[in-house]
């Protein structure tokens, strides 16, 4: 099955697969997946997509539509006692270009004993947890 399009106005469709992939993996939109039971997936999207979790993507006929999956992996969960803590915590990880997830109340990022160090000094916890990582796209990144 090869996947060209990510469906703009998912109204309504019929799900007939889950993907589920890491963060890494919703970057690289051009390559073959072979899924748990076997099926190969060739993904053919346009270059500089990112997929987003519950994203829907359909064969060029729109006949088969498959639904992506933030897929749980190792991660870096970040709470503060108070918000100023927590922005100074995405600002020096900001400053290092760190992939992040940006939470109402939490900061997310790939594990990492120096970073988690450093959050710590800064007084914030830092807990490694298998989740769902869903990094800011880029301030350049096109969105569909």
């Amino acid at each position: 099955m090869i996947l060209t399009q990510v469906l703009s106005n998912p109204s309504e469709v019929k799900v007939d697969l889950t993907l589920p992939l890491t963060a890494e993996e919703r970057i690289r939109v051009r390559r073959k997946i072979t899924t748990e039971s076997g099926e190969e997936i060739i993904l053919n999207l346009p270059r500089g997509t990112v997929l987003r979790d519950r994203d829907l993507l359909a064969t060029d006929d729109g006949q088969t539509v498959v639904q992506i999956a933030a897929k749980p992996e190792p991660s870096l969960s970040v709470t503060a006692r108070d918000s100023l803590t927590l922005l100074r915590a995405a600002y020096h990880l900001g400053n290092r270009h760190v992939s992040l997830e940006i939470g109402e109340n939490y900061l997310r990022l790939n594990p990492d004993p120096i970073l988690k160090s450093m959050l710590e000094q800064l007084g914030l916890t830092a807990i490694e947890e298998m989740a769902p990582f869903q990094p800011e796209p880029g301030a350049y990144v096109h969105h569909h």
